[in-house]
């Protein structure tokens, strides 16, 4: 497991500097790493803020570009922990719950989660590897099941 620090400095400047790690790996390393990265946010925050990480704005927007410049990123977030959920939740619309946790807005989680896919589906093909089970238990980990025929339609692996 990683853990990975993010200054409140990096957040407020949008440095994605703390990833640079990752950026230099391969394809098949970056794999290999799939759920093992886990994000640790160093935001201040008064006592009595009843606010959830992916409620602060500025955190919203350094996982915002995270998102883009990684799009890899939801792949290595550690998943039974929650850290893929919140991932999710900084980037999408939700609704949290005390008894059933974050609610996604499902349109902005299909069209998300259909565009993640695709593209990591591609990222993968294009260097030799096959990740399409991986890539199934990611969006089941945040609530979207995908049609069995779902990558009909692509290229083979």
């Amino acid at each position: 497991m990683a853990f990975l620090e993010i200054s409140e400095q990096q957040i407020r400047n949008l440095d994605l500097a703390s990833l640079q790690p990752w950026c230099g790996l391969g394809a098949a390393e970056l794999v290999q790493q799939a759920g093992s990265l886990e994000l640790h946010f160093q935001w201040p925050r008064a006592s009595d803020d009843p606010r959830e990480l992916s409620e602060i704005p500025e955190l919203r927007l350094w996982s915002l570009r995270a998102d883009a410049e990684c799009p890899w990123l939801p792949l290595l977030l550690e998943r039974s922990s929650g850290q893929l959920t919140r991932h999710g939740a900084m980037l999408l619309p939700h609704q949290f719950s005390r008894t059933e946790g974050i609610r996604f807005a499902p349109e902005a989680l299909e069209l998300w989660i259909t565009h993640r896919l695709f593209g990591l589906d591609a990222w993968a093909r294009q260097n030799g590897l096959s990740i399409r089970q991986g890539l199934a238990q990611m969006a089941a980990v945040l609530g979207f099941e995908l049609d069995t025929s779902f990558w009909t339609h692509l290229p083979p692996v």
